[in-house]
């Protein structure tokens, strides 16, 4: 794009522009000549006129119009007499061959640097935190995002969908609490986390895990103190884990940490080692009590259900007896003698023509004695055939 320059007096209109920058930048435009002497129309110092041309005249100017600015030179010659008087002949940057390769190096360097630090790629479990000028500007959502290249926007890429696990406590060290009882317990437990709010965790807290670290412990020990040691061993771990839990996430939402808790987890809860092994035996005496109430509540519930059973049994009776009198009385009292004699060793028979008594139990007892003889004397004859 060729560079014009008006007609007018110097320091007025375009010049105005160019002598601004200095004695410097007016000493360089200063230099560049036409072949009739300095361009421009501008006078040498002192008032001299300018130089004449070959025929003694100084040279024709073209004009379009009263006010049109004439060109003095192109952009190229511009350029080129800049390089020379700032690099030399062929020795800027596009000199040659090698100086272009140099230039669209550069050229290449630069769009490299503002494809790789403008553009984001953000997973969908994570948030794009952007700083301008080292100020919190905006959060990028999941996908390709577009930021001022670097230095002036920063991106911080945090994952929003892990969850974070923090350990307190451990068989090594011993945590000791004090219980609503006035006694002391051993506590190991876990803190399940994930991030809400990615700026707020970034520049809202200068060490966030250590603060969920601290807030966790006291939690903890501010809901202990409302149990006795045997709630906070045995049926109590729910009911603390829960609270514990609500107490951490509003602790951390009024400190703005932009975390949630997702849950406390009681891995050990035990008296302290000094007194450990009185509490198991005792521990164990209850259980052992418990299991004995619960052996005899079964056995109780067994003989009332029997219980039941027969008393059942009788009003199904008492109906049918309530139906045919004679009939259930003379059917309970042959069932009653069965019961009562299938173990007595005596036949009673009552019919006309009959002994009153007769053996026969030992007549019974006889039969199968006959019935061994003829076998074994059977015995011997086989194998004297088969001999």
């Amino acid at each position: 794009m060729p560079l014009f320059f008006n007609d007018s007096p110097p320091y007025s209109n375009g010049m105005t522009l160019l002598s601004g920058l200095g004695p410097r930048a007016r000493a360089f435009f200063s230099d560049i000549k036409g072949p009739w002497g300095p361009a421009g129309g501008d006078e040498p110092e002192g008032g001299e006129p300018p130089q004449s041309g070959p025929w003694g005249q100084p040279p024709k100017r073209k004009r379009s119009g009263a006010g049109t600015p004439r060109q003095v030179t192109s952009l190229d010659e511009f350029l080129r007499k800049g390089r020379e008087r700032f690099g030399g002949n062929g020795g800027g940057l596009s000199g040659g061959p090698s100086g272009k390769l140099i230039s669209w190096g550069i050229i290449g360097v630069i769009l490299l640097w503002l494809l790789f630090t403008s553009f984001h790629v953000i997973a969908p479990g994570e948030r794009g935190v952007v700083t301008r000028f080292g100020r919190y500007s905006h959060t990028l959502s999941p996908g390709v995002g577009m930021t001022l290249p670097r230095p002036v926007d920063r991106v911080q890429k945090v994952d929003v969908e892990n969850i974070r696990n923090l350990e307190l406590g451990s068989a090594s060290t011993e945590t000791l609490m004090l219980t609503g009882d006035q006694n002391i317990i051993d506590l190991a437990y876990s803190v399940r986390w994930n991030i809400r709010d990615p700026e707020l965790y970034l520049f809202q807290l200068a060490q966030p895990e250590e603060t969920i670290r601290e807030v966790a412990e006291a939690a903890m020990r501010a809901v202990i103190a409302n149990y006795s040691l045997d709630q906070a061993i045995g049926e109590g771990r729910g009911d603390i884990e829960s609270r514990v839990t609500q107490t951490m996430q509003r602790i951390l939402d009024a400190y703005r940490a932009g975390v949630v808790v997702q849950g406390v987890a009681i891995r050990q809860a035990d008296p302290p080692q000094a007194v450990n092994e009185a509490f198991k035996e005792v521990t164990a005496a209850q259980q052992q009590a418990q299991s004995y109430i619960n052996q005899a509540n079964a056995y109780a519930t067994q003989l009332t259900q029997k219980a039941q059973g027969e008393a059942a049994a009788f009003d199904k009776v008492y109906e049918q007896y309530s139906l045919a009198p004679d009939v259930t009385r003379r059917r309970m009292y042959y069932e009653t003698r069965e019961r009562v004699l299938q173990n007595v060793d005596k036949t009673i028979i009552e019919a006309p023509g009959v002994t009153p008594y007769l053996p026969l139990p030992e007549v019974q007892k006889r039969q199968p004695q006959q019935q061994q003889q003829p076998q074994q004397q059977s015995q011997p004859q086989q194998r004297g055939d088969g001999q």
